[in-house]
């Protein structure tokens, strides 16, 4: 899996490595993080492109992401899509949780749905909601899930 830096530097190393090596650097300067993952994906003629954030949040010092893009001609229902996106943060979540309990991070996954019953997407927002949570991990949806809908949102091309 390919992950960059919201300048456009690809990350080298394993993700895992990468995020450990942020937290540590981060800890050092003394700042305390959060870290915020979501997904968001947009439909482009016959493709689907997903685009993951892990979101690193220095208590009132501001933040950065890492980034990861990825394209696919599956055709989704709305509904699919949605979970899809959700499957993907939980997928990064689950390989970093082990790493930000041992560092004492803050962790949520945020889903880019409608807690809004008129917005079609909210009809995955049931399952993504007992996904996330039956998961163990924190979770946020429009208009508190900040990762997905604007952090993804602005790098999904």
């Amino acid at each position: 899996m390919l992950w960059r830096k919201f300048n456009g530097d690809p990350i080298e190393l394993p993700i895992v490595e990468a995020v450990e090596n942020a937290i540590r650097r981060e800890s050092n300067k003394g700042y305390r993080l959060k870290v915020c993952i979501g997904t968001d994906s947009q439909v482009k003629g016959l493709e689907t492109e997903f685009a993951t954030v892990i979101v690193f949040l220095r208590e009132g010092h501001g933040g950065f992401m890492f980034i990861h893009n990825e394209k696919t001609r599956h055709q989704y229902t709305i509904k699919e899509r949605m979970l899809v996106e959700v499957a993907k943060s939980i997928e990064i979540a689950y390989e970093l949780c082990n790493l930000f309990s041992r560092y004492n991070v803050d962790m949520e996954v945020h889903a880019d749905i409608n807690t809004n019953p008129s917005f079609k997407s909210n009809d995955a927002l049931k399952e993504a909601m007992g996904y996330i949570l039956g998961m163990g991990f924190a979770f946020k949806a429009k208009p508190e899930a900040f990762a997905s809908s604007s952090c993804a949102n602005k790098v999904v091309n």
